[in-house]
Order: C-alpha cells, then sequence, then structure tokens
C-alpha cells in the first residue's frame, strides 16, 4: 500500500513522519538535521512506495519543498497551526506515564525531547481527520549528528 511522508519543517532541524493512510499506521518518526532530509527522503521514496509529500506550512516550508523538487508526485502544504504547543499532550496519549511516575509533574519527561516528529503526526493527524497509531516497537528517532 502507498505510504506518505509528512514533514514539520524548520530551518534547522525537521520532523518527519512515514505512514499508511488506510491502515492509520506510523511506520517511522524522526527528527533530522535540515541539511540532512533532502538524502534522507530521496533515500526513503526509493525504498517505499509513497505517494504523496505533506509539509506543514510554517518555518523553512518553501525551502524545503524546492529541496524535494526531485519527488515527482503530489506535494502538500498544509496548515500547521499550534502543532508544536500540541504535541506535548499527544506526546503523554503516546508515551503515558505509568507507575510512580505519575506523581512527577508531566514536563520532567519532555525537558529533553524533540518533539518534531510528534509536531509531523499532527500534521498528519489533522490532515486525514484521524488518529494514527504506531507501529509495534517504533521509537522515534533523532539524528541531529
Amino acid at each position: 500500500m502507498p505510504k506518505v511522508i509528512t514533514i514539520d519543517p524548520g530551518r534547522s532541524k525537521c520532523g518527519l513522519v512515514l505512514a499508511e493512510i488506510d491502515e492509520k499506521k506510523v511506520y517511522k518518526a524522526i527528527v533530522l538535521k535540515s541539511k540532512l532530509l533532502e538524502n534522507y527522503v530521496r533515500n526513503l521514496t526509493t525504498a517505499e512506495d509513497i505517494s504523496q509529500i505533506i509539509i506543514g506550512n510554517g518555518t523553512y516550508s518553501r525551502e524545503i519543498k524546492e529541496k524535494l523538487y526531485f519527488f515527482k508526485k503530489e506535494i502538500v502544504t498544509f496548515e500547521e497551526k499550534n502543532t508544536t504547543y500540541r504535541a506535548k499532550a499527544r506526546y503523554f496519549e503516546l508515551f503515558p506515564i505509568s507507575g510512580l511516575k505519575f506523581l512527577m509533574p508531566r514536563e520532567v519527561f519532555i525537558l529533553n525531547k524533540n518533539l518534531d516528529a510528534i509536531s509531523a503526526l499532527l500534521i498528519l493527524e489533522d490532515f486525514c481527520k484521524k488518529k494514527f497509531t504506531l507501529n509495534k516497537n517504533m521509537d522515534f528517532k533523532t539524528w541531529l549528528k
């Protein structure tokens, strides 16, 4: 089945999600430096059947879209207002706090997290108007090297 890529663009880093819309499943979710995005998407489109790329319309979106000139299928720009703010709440839906940690302030658990991948997930969910689940054993990765 064809998959979609959703990107939360930024000047220094981007969130990226690879998902299958019909199954409502996320297969990859990463945060990577913006300068690595073009090669990563190029490799991903070679390995996967990607039908569409959805890019948030925020900071640096035009430049990101220009970098993806090689993708000959549909590239859509979509509203991303408040996704970074909303990503904090969605983080706890995806990764609920359990045990005694529940007594600690929630903010402690996300201080060092890069939420750009979750912001990309929210852009996808807003675009499709449905919630997605994570593929089994999937981990949100960060590639900022």
